[in-house]
């Protein structure tokens, strides 16, 4: 049994212990693509002027490292009146890199769209908001309630993925393949423009990914997250005891 997880090795391999006991799986950790700042020249061609803005959203780690990066390059010194909304706690513990943290101008949800534009509301509607993205994603499912909340905001790109070279890997040979991330299923056809999927499985993982391997003509056999299987280790753990 050979598992493919386009992600890298977590510190722990806890999780994937019951899959190495258990079934002998062989598992292979390699990332499909990296994260990489926009360039302030990439930057520019969007036309948005970063002083414009009172408030912003952050949605990764990356965006905060590439936000503060921008402003350096642009020469922008960030004011300490800027509100900061993160879609998850971890996020917005990470502000703390790179400014003073607290609690009066730093918000974060629970992970969804509405959480977030519930933190909004009318104490902070008046504020002029840049929502900071990953260049090709799909932010609709927060820009559509944000427009339908009368929210003023700006979509402005500030890291891209970047494939990374993956063709000394058979990806035929593996029986299970997990893909997390649009970016995933990009790199796998751009590495293997000929790839077919045959009897090989694939786990999707997260709900954005679920178009792009739709698109790309991809099966999912493996489905995720749920309630009773919270980790891909676990998903595939189910699948494989279900189908002995």
């Amino acid at each position: 049994m050979r598992i493919l997880i386009s992600q890298q090795a977590p510190s722990k391999m806890t999780a994937y212990e019951a899959l190495q006991g258990k079934f002998k799986a062989e598992l292979t950790f390699r990332p499909f693509f990296r994260i990489e700042a926009l360039t302030s020249r990439e930057f520019r061609d969007q036309r948005v002027n970063l002083p414009d803005y009172t408030a912003i959203v952050f949605s990764s780690r990356h965006a905060i490292d590439a936000y503060f990066k921008l402003a350096e390059e642009l020469r922008f010194k960030v004011p300490e009146t800027m509100k900061y909304f993160c879609t998850t706690e971890l996020v917005a513990i990470y502000l703390q890199k790179h400014i003073v943290f607290r609690k009066r101008k730093i918000f974060f949800g629970e992970g969804t769209p509405e959480s977030l534009v519930a933190l909004i509301g009318p104490k902070h509607k008046g504020e002029k908001f840049l929502i900071a993205k990953n260049a090709g994603s799909n932010s609709e499912a927060l820009t559509s309630l944000l427009t339908k909340a009368g929210v003023d905001f700006t979509e402005a790109e500030l890291v891209k993925s970047v494939t990374q070279d993956l063709k000394d890997l058979d990806i035929s040979s593996y029986d299970i393949v997990a893909l997390y991330n649009p970016a995933d299923v990009k790199s796998l056809y751009e590495n293997f423009p000929e790839f077919k999927q045959g009897k090989v499985k694939f786990a999707g993982w997260g709900k954005s990914i679920v178009p792009a391997m739709e698109d790309a003509g991809l099966s999912i056999d493996i489905q995720g997250p749920t309630p009773e299987a919270p980790s891909v280790a676990r998903a595939i753990e189910l699948y494989l005891q279900q189908n002995k």
